[in-house]
């Protein structure tokens, strides 16, 4: 791969002026005006100045080419590259979304569902949905919603139904399927939340579901758990504008 900074002579940390200060001072012998021709030294340069004067195809040669100097490391040293153990070491939000993800590729399920869990507990602003394309997300996030489920992590299931959910109504992807993804949330919700999580987390998963239209009925029954819970926090009046609000709908 080749090095964009190498090509133009300037640091990893240049600024933007300094990138097309070089550029412009190799352009200048290299340019086919003064060669009366155009090498291929010319098209690398205009390559890598293209490259790094675009601040998002700078950021995406930066982690790619960091990517590859580890993976050459770990050839040299152990034969193999670990791709996971790369990125559990980077271990920024970005990072872990895509181990998990990884994981779920590579049928690694248990390692996937532990590293979600991991980053909603220590990371509250986590979302997995920020890392990749509506498709990838939707249809791998629904695999792991499922594992979420048949591992009993109820909450943590919810949380990606929710993103799930919100992304269908605004970008229409699951069609004939989405009625599946509904169902799951769904019973999820109603039947087991309130004994698998505490009452402040199952309130938090159905204040979630009164935004996912699931109907008056369901959202009926999201309030009356949510004034039996706040009933049992000791809220009363809250509790009671959560039956009042049942009551109108």
């Amino acid at each position: 791969m080749r090095d964009c900074y190498k090509i133009l002579g300037v640091s990893r940390d240049a600024t933007a002026s300094e990138i097309k200060h070089a550029y412009r001072l190799k352009a200048k012998l290299l340019h086919p005006d003064i060669t009366h021709s155009e090498s291929e030294e010319f098209k690398e340069l205009v390559l890598a100045y293209e490259t790094l004067s675009d601040i998002k195809a700078r950021a995406l040669f930066d982690e790619s080419f960091e990517f590859n100097i580890h993976k050459s490391k770990q050839k040299n040293n152990a034969g193999t590259f670990d791709y996971a153990a790369w990125l559990l070491e980077r271990g920024d939000d970005e990072s872990m979304a895509k181990l998990i993800f990884y994981y779920l590729v590579k049928k690694n399920e248990d390692e996937a569902v532990k590293y979600f869990k991991q980053m909603n507990m220590t990371r509250p602003n986590f979302k997995l949905s920020k890392w990749f394309t509506r498709e990838d997300f939707m249809d791998w996030g629904f695999i792991l919603a499922e594992e979420l489920v048949l591992r009993q992590e109820y909450y943590d299931a919810v949380i990606i139904l929710e993103q799930i959910i919100k992304m269908e109504y605004s970008y229409s992807y699951f069609k004939f399927f989405f009625p599946d993804v509904l169902s799951l949330a769904r019973h999820v919700l109603r039947n087991n939340i309130e004994h698998s999580v505490s009452t402040e987390l199952a309130l938090d998963a159905w204040e979630k579901a009164l935004e996912l239209r699931f109907g008056n009925e369901d959202d009926r029954f999201f309030l009356n758990k949510m004034a039996e819970a706040y009933e049992k926090l000791g809220d009363t009046n809250t509790a009671k504008l959560c039956r009042l609000q049942a009551v109108n709908l």
